[in-house]
């Protein structure tokens, strides 16, 4: 067996071989493309060779195209690899050789090699956070050009249909008219291309039934439940839902030594915009009237809102492991939110719009007539068979002693239920 270390750069790859004993059997300095990468895997490396490399941009390409022809590649934790491989002398060649040596010795911290799946849907993933960064930075400049020359913005969301309409009508000075037509041009373009991307990552959810099982949880959307499983891969891979959360970076630290223990901020370990995004997912749950809800406000209470944001994105990824493993849907959504998401997604991603109102042969509603209107709101029962959504299972005795303990017994008795609730009537008010 030989044992290959690769110092991969954005140009260059530098080749470390050792044998059984580590004692260097070859080295090599090559181009990282296709055409130097195949032949050097070819004539310098077989089936009895492990190669070892770090994680990077291109380092998925390049493990890809090695396989095979090797008995196995391990990509490693760069962070961990310098905590345990420090040098006083960095070079390439003995980065490559570290590498090699730790392979062999078993001390590489390697990480998993996502599918080709995986790195799309991650990829995917990235160019949307990409779009959206672009569309915020677009606006703030907007807004930095009105702020500049003193002029008040319009209530309400500056590029709603109406605002959007005030702002190609304003007249400024030749200098911040050319600005401002400028970034009216690149928002345009920029939201184009972004509606594009959301329609294609709506369209890949709905036809996944994993994405369809997380979105029932509360305050997860399409985009969400696409980045978790982007994330988490294969999902099997972690032995509980806690380890599922570490991979997120959103447990605490620990540092113990004798009797000592201390915990302290969360890892942050994993890709920071998955994180964030369950963060974002976390903000609005402190309404919530089920479990995830209370378990908000309990922690709020107890500590203060940015640590129960920071828990509850981890409750987020507990559930989402669970869910994924039992086959399930959550089974105390509401159903009225619930059942809009998922009709929003269907919308988008296969123009279907299915017709309200009262079902045909069903007597009229008892406030027909009355003056005062009423809406229907489907059981969530209802709600997940229209969608396609596997059935709720009856609750377990535990899960039913948590709900007596918490008071939340007549909610999730309500939201297995159909009923009817007063229609809110928007009324259009005159314009002074």
């Amino acid at each position: 067996m030989t044992f290959a270390g690769l110092d991969i750069h954005r140009k260059i790859i530098e080749a470390c071989l050792i044998d059984e004993n580590g004692a260097i059997v070859d080295r090599h300095r090559f181009a990282a493309t296709h055409e130097e990468i195949i032949p050097f895997a070819k004539q310098r490396l077989n089936k009895e060779t492990k190669v070892a490399i770090e994680a990077t941009t291109n380092s998925w390409a390049i493990a890809v195209l090695l396989q095979p022809y090797v008995h196995s590649v391990v990509v490693s934790n760069p962070m961990a690899t310098k905590a345990i491989a420090t040098s006083r002398v960095k070079t390439d060649k003995v980065d490559a050789l570290v590498l090699a040596q730790l392979l062999r010795a078993g001390f590489l911290p390697s990480i998993w090699i996502p599918d080709d799946n995986t790195r799309q849907l991650r990829s995917l993933c990235t160019e949307r956070a990409n779009l959206t960064a672009d569309r915020t930075a677009v606006k703030n400049r907007i807004h930095a050009i009105l702020h500049q020359r003193l002029i008040e913005a319009p209530e309400g969301d500056l590029f709603s249909k109406e605002n959007l309409k005030w702002l190609q009508k304003l007249d400024l000075d030749p200098l911040g008219q050319q600005a401002h037509d400028r970034q009216l041009f690149f928002l345009d373009m920029v939201s184009t291309e972004a509606d594009m991307f959301a329609t294609q990552l709506a369209e890949i959810a709905y036809n996944s039934p994993e994405a369809n099982l997380l979105m029932t949880i509360p305050g997860v959307d399409f985009p969400t439940a696409i980045t978790i499983l982007a994330q988490l891969g294969d999902w099997t891979r972690f032995g509980d839902a806690d380890q599922a959360a570490a991979y997120f970076g959103l447990v605490p630290s620990t540092k113990q030594s004798a009797d000592k223990c201390y915990h302290g901020p969360i890892t942050k370990k994993g890709k920071g915009h998955a994180r964030w995004m369950l963060v974002q997912a976390a903000q609005h749950l402190d309404m919530h009237p089920g479990p995830v809800g209370n378990f908000f406000r309990r922690i709020a209470k107890k500590k203060n809102r940015n640590v129960a944001v920071v828990a509850t994105a981890k409750k987020l990824v507990v559930i989402a492991w669970n869910m994924l493993k039992n086959g399930e849907p959550y089974r105390y959504a509401e159903s009225k939110a619930t059942a809009a998401k998922l009709s929003r997604l269907r919308v988008r991603a296969t123009g279907e719009k299915r017709q309200g109102g009262n079902p045909k042969g069903q007597p009229r509603p008892k406030a027909y007539g009355t003056g005062k209107p009423t809406r229907g709101i489907d059981s969530l029962d209802t709600v997940y068979r229209k969608e396609n959504i596997p059935p709720l299972v009856d609750l377990k005795p535990a899960e039913q002693r948590m709900l007596r303990a918490q008071g939340l017994e007549d909610f999730a008795a309500s939201i297995r239920q159909s009923r009817r609730v007063p229609k809110v009537v928007k009324t259009k008010t005159a314009k002074a």
